[in-house]
Order: C-alpha cells, then structure tokens, then sequence
C-alpha cells in the first residue's frame, strides 16, 4: 500500500493525547466535603508513578479514532491492484507545438525548447496519442497521431525526439494564431479506434515558444476555440533581453534623386524590455561597417528613422547593420535599389510630336520618368514598318487610318494578348477599326454637338475607372467634348460599355479580341475635339490603362522570407544562387517561382539575364519582448502556464499523477472514515455507559 500524502500519518502521533489523558485526573472520582477545607482552591492531581491507565478498551477506542483520521488523510490506495487499470484507461491526445520562427535562433532558446519537450514526450503514458508541429510562417508535421499510434510504445518518444533532433528555427515569422488553429483542428479530426469521436476533456495543445510580441494573432479573432480543448504554455526566456532590429522604408518619393540625397530610410526598433539604448548603424559589407557608422539613440519600446547617404566612392555595399544589441539574428538586411522599369507604348499616327493641335503631344508629356518607371512612346507612322521592339509594347494606340497590312499585324499582336487603344480622331478610322474587330466594315459617322457633350454614365466598376470610384474624384462634368463619333454597341460582338455621353451614345468600349482586349474611345483628346487632354483625368487614366495592359510592372527587389519570388520564363535553364552559396538549377521555359528560406541576397542567372534581388527577415521578429499571456486569453483560450521542468522533475510528476488517478479510482479514504465514525460511536456510547456506572452502584448500595 502506498499513501497518496504520507506526511498526514505524523497526525497518528496524536494518539498519545488520549493515553495523557487517561493519565491525568483533573478530580477525584469520590468527593468529600469537609468544612475546613471549603474556602480553599481545588488543585488538580500530577502525574505520577503511581497513576494508572483505566479503562482500557475506552482508551483503545479513542486510539483508534486518531489513528483512522491520520490514515485517511494520507490517502492511501494500491498501485500494484489497478496497475492493469490505469495502463487500460483512456488516454490523452496531445499536440507538441515547437516555434521555430526567426527569434528563436537567440542564444540558448532552441536548447531549451528542445529540453521543454523532451519532458513532455518523457511524461507520456502508453495510452496517449501524441503529436509534434513546428510552427513559423507555416506550420509543419513531425510526428503525426498515425505514425505514433503505429510505433511501437516503448519506441514512440525515441522517435519522437529524433525528429525533433533533426529540426532547427528558421528565418520566417511567427504565424502563432494559424499554428493554434491547426492544432485545434488536428485535435478535432483525430477519431477513437472505433471510429468514434475522443472524449471531451483529454485534449491539450502544448506550445513551447518565445511568445514574442511579433507573433500574428489576427486569426484566432474569427476562430471558435474548442470549450474541451486545453492550451498549456511552455515559455522560453532568452538570457539577454536587449534585442533592436531593422527594417527598410520604402521610398514613396516619385522625384527623381538629387545627389547628395539619402539612399536608404532604415527604422531601427528596441524591443520594450532592453537594457540598452546606444546603437550604431551603417552601410556593411556583410561583416564589417563601411565608412562611418551613425549613431542612433533608441529607448526601449521606441523606433528611430535613420537617413543613410551614398556609400563611402570606390564602395558599393549592399547590407546595411547594426550594432549595440544583444542578439546578432536580425541585425544586418540587404538592399538592392531597384530600377526603374522601362514600358513602351507604340503610338500609330501621322502628325508630328511638336504640333500642340495633335495628340501625340500631349501623350508624350503625359507619362513623366520617375524612379521606378520610365515610359517610352514609339511614335510610328502608320505605313512605316514595325521594328522587334516596337512589338515587344504592351499598349498600342491608334489615331490614324492603318493600311491593310498594317491591321494586320495590329490585329495578330491584338490577337496575342496586346492592349490596343483607338482614338476616332475622325471617321475614316471605321475602316481600320473594323479591320480589328474582324469585320468588313463599321459606321463610325460624325455626331454633331450644339454645344458640348459631357461623360453622364460610367462604370466605376470597370478596371479602368476604378482609381476613380471614390467620390472626391468621381465627377467627370467638367470635361467637355466637342464632337465625337456614334458608335452602335450591336456592331462590337461581346462589347462591353464602359462610359456614355449624355446623349446616350457610347463613349468608350471596350471588346475581348482573342487573348488581348480592343479600346476604343468615341473622341479624340486633343483639343479641337475635347477638353480631356487638359483635364486632370487624363494622366491617372492613361496609368490606369497602361496598368490594364500589363505594362505597369515595377521591379520588386525586395522581400521577406518565405515570399515566392516569381521569374520570368526563359528559353535557358535557370541557376539560381542563394545568400549561404548554395544553387539550384531551374529548367528553361516555364515560368518558376523561387521559395526563399534565408535572409540575404539570391542571383538568378538565365542565358545573358541576371536578375537579383534582397530578402530579409520580417521586421514583427525584431519584436522579442515576451507576449503577455494574457492576450491569448483574451482571444478565448484557456491558457495554462506551465513552468520549467527538468527529466527527473518530469518523470515524478508523471509518477505522481498516475498514483492520484490511481488514488481518486480507489477512494480507500472514504472507507477508513467509515470505519472511523463507527469506533466514533463505540467510543460514545461506551463513555457514556462508563460515566453512569458509579451512581448506579450507589443507587444500589443505598
């Protein structure tokens, strides 16, 4: 027999009161009055060697009492009788959550997570159902219920620890929210042997994570977290709280840069528990600073803007770090400024760029060059031969009457996914316009004006004049058309009307031509026929329409770990360089997307095309200051913490746990009361007979 409490059993030493008080005899059972004696004060006797225990079965009674009362109290129970019990009762079904985000790579962390659960795995029973998920910006499985169900018993934790031997923290984020509900769903979905659902109260998610304040918890706002599952908490502390990180600023300034002008905007962050507020930040090659550092004052929980100027001539680095904290992970980030990307716009007319009656130059003063992007017109005319770069333009306008052949290479360019825009600057362009559209012939006759036209019906839900939806910019009234040309809808098969005049008649159409899409607007821009040239709609608009036609594609250069990083489909195989020297070759023709996994700089080399770009950590991971628990509580969860344990530490409260079960199944205690409160009435019921038995020999005697 073993005792669930055996420290309440020095409660049976108490078992000398009753003997003491048999000893001792506060008065004489015979009284005598003596008047002599009356006025003084009764003396209790002392014990002495001539005092004697009597009654004796009243004083083993009272024993006993006291020692049932210690012995229920230590809760006794029997390990080696339902030993056979335990090891048949219904287990738990657990699932072991590991982060292995970017913070966790901070010094001693990844030890003690890996230790935190070891201990867990260790405390398992035979009849638990256990599984391990790793969790960053995704979430993936170790050890899945199945694979622990179909190993052996004595081999699961074996297997267990081995793969997670065989993990190490990344450099992604901390998608906590998606990584608790997926374990909460894991949970739901596992099923009993019989098919049947586990019963309530045996599920528990143990998470085992920094729980920084980056971790992104936005999920779990929309999830119902389940009422019979139970979130414990393992929390790892990192030794040295001071933890600043960095994080580059887009540059929102479409002017182009003057020199002498910064290069780069870093934010540099301190986390809210640091110890220090003195760092150093400036342009490195990887190592060491280039030039001279500045210095940054940061107080904890704040951030400091820093402007970066050019790097120091002869000089061209690419990172850019810090210095100053405790934890190196994310003190350095790449950078490679991006270029300007360079859009074509193949324009078919006749007049000259320098005539301010003619469309053409008001287009080309419409696209200005800024840093990231510099758009080009290729004014052509219109029985001019086409050059390969003139093909290569993703937008073509027409404003001038084509030749056959002419349309027909508009039309095979159109049919292969180009955007052609035709402006009727008169009606001579049905001709050519109906050579588009695939038709013999289209009427596109004068409308005449008395005064002006304005744009009164336009569909704010097309692409094109979404930009304008919002009703500050919503009012195209003030642009007055003077003439234009009537269109009917019925000759454009499948046309879409995107904008009418107030008199009811299309003002622009829009018309799918094989892969690319037909424009075609009722008026021109140019002054003699409208105002919208001169309106500031006209720029937005033309962006908006470039966008459409796929030109507006500025170079991305930057992005966080874990991005898929698309590269353009090549005819050479694809050799791919990532920031640690390891490469990956790619086949050639299919358009690929990289899955980056580490910070620093990738190279992509296809034929004589070398496209580079930077990745860095997500600036949330520099936010290493412990999460109050608090907030998982307030998002409905059940959070109890749990604290650090080591082997041994867990083994006894594996061992400790199963005797209570064993205990609370065996319920011996309940027994020995029973027997208590029955020798409780023996003891009363034999006092009481005892106290009494004197005056009844009086009684008798007299």
């Amino acid at each position: 027999m073993s005792f669930l409490t055996p420290f309440f059993l020095l409660g049976a030493l108490a078992v000398a009161l009753p003997v003491l008080f048999h000893l001792i005899r506060q008065t004489s059972k015979e009284q005598t009055e003596f008047s002599s004696l009356m006025f003084l004060l009764p003396v209790p006797p002392r014990v002495t060697r001539r005092s004697r225990i009597e009654h004796i079965l009243l004083l083993v009674l009272r024993s006993l009492v006291v020692c049932l009362l210690a012995f229920a109290f230590a809760r006794p129970f029997l390990p080696k009788a339902d030993s056979a019990d335990l090891a048949s009762g219904p287990g738990r079904h657990i699932v072991v959550l590991v982060d292995t985000s970017a913070s966790m790579r901070r010094e001693g962390l990844w030890a003690e997570a890996r230790a935190k659960a070891e201990g867990v795995l260790r405390s398992t029973t035979p009849a638990d159902s256990v599984a391990i998920f790793t969790f960053d910006r995704e979430v993936r499985r170790l050890v899945a219920f199945e694979q622990w169900a179909t190993t052996a018993a004595g081999q699961r934790v074996t297997l267990a620890i081995t793969a997670l031997a065989k993990t190490t923290p990344g450099w992604q984020g901390t998608q906590l929210g998606q990584a608790l509900i997926n374990a909460a769903t894991a949970l739901d979905d596992v099923r009993a042997e019989n098919g049947q659902l586990i019963p309530r109260g045996t599920r528990q998610i143990v998470l085992i994570s920094d729980l920084q304040e980056g971790s992104r918890l936005d999920s779990l706002q929309a999830f119902e977290w389940p009422k019979d599952t139970e979130l414990l908490v393992e929390l790892v502390k990192a030794k040295l709280p001071t933890n600043a990180g960095l994080q580059l600023l887009a540059d929102t300034d479409d002017n182009e840069r003057q020199p002498g002008e910064a290069v780069a905007r870093i934010r540099v962050s301190n986390s809210t528990d640091a110890k220090r507020e003195q760092f150093q930040v400036g342009w490195s090659d990887g190592r060491e600073f280039v030039g001279k550092p500045q210095d940054v004052y940061v107080p904890p929980g704040q951030t400091r803007v820093v402007a970066l100027g050019p790097p120091p001539l002869g000089t061209a680095p690419e990172r850019v770090l810090l210095r100053g904290d405790d934890d190196p992970f994310d003190n350095t980030i790449a950078l490679i400024p991006p270029e300007a990307a360079r859009v074509s716009v193949l324009y078919l007319g006749s007049e000259q760029a320098s005539d301010t009656a003619e469309p053409l130059y008001f287009l080309q003063r419409a696209f200005p060059s800024t840093r990231r992007q510099i758009v080009q017109i290729l004014a052509r005319p219109p029985a001019e031969p086409l050059l390969p770069t003139d093909t290569a333009a993703p937008l073509i306008i027409v404003t001038d009457t084509l030749p056959d052949e002419r349309v027909a290479s508009v039309r095979r360019l159109l049919t292969q996914g180009k955007a052609v825009l035709v402006s009727l600057k008169n009606k001579n362009l049905g001709r050519t316009l109906a050579g588009l559209v695939g038709k013999e012939s289209l009427t596109a006759d004068e409308m005449k004006v008395l005064s002006y036209a304005m744009l009164a019906e336009i569909d704010f839900q097309h692409p094109l004049f979404a930009p304008f939806a919002d009703p500050r910019f919503s009012d195209f009234t003030k642009i007055n058309f003077w003439k234009y040309r009537q269109l009917t809808p019925a000759q454009f098969p499948g046309a879409r009307v995107v904008a009418k005049f107030d008199t009811g008649d299309p003002a622009l159409l829009q018309m799918p031509v094989g892969q690319g899409t037909l424009y075609v607007l009722a008026s021109g821009w140019q002054p003699s026929d409208s105002q919208l040239a001169l309106s500031s709609k006209f720029l937005p608009l033309l962006f908006s329409l470039l966008e459409q036609a796929g030109g507006i594609r500025p170079q991305v250069t930057q992005h966080t770990v874990g991005d898929r990083v698309p590269l353009s489909a090549t005819n050479a195989a694809v050799l791919v360089t990532r920031p640690d020297g390891t490469s990956l070759t790619l086949g050639a023709g299919t358009t690929v997307n990289i899955q980056t996994d580490q910070p620093g700089i990738y190279t992509a080399v296809s034929g004589t095309v070398t496209q580079r770009f930077a990745v860095n950590l997500d600036p949330l991971e520099s936010k290493t200051a412990p999460l109050p628990v608090e907030e998982l509580e307030h998002l409905g969860l059940p959070v109890k913490h749990v604290e650090a344990k080591s082997a041994a530490q867990a083994a006894e409260a594996k061992r400790q746990l199963a005797n209570a079960e064993l205990e609370g199944r065996q319920k011996l205690w309940r027994w020995v009361i029973a027997f208590a409160l029955v020798f409780v009435a023996m003891e009363t019921l034999l006092a009481g007979w005892l106290a009494k038995r004197p005056v009844a020999t009086e009684h008798a005697a007299t």
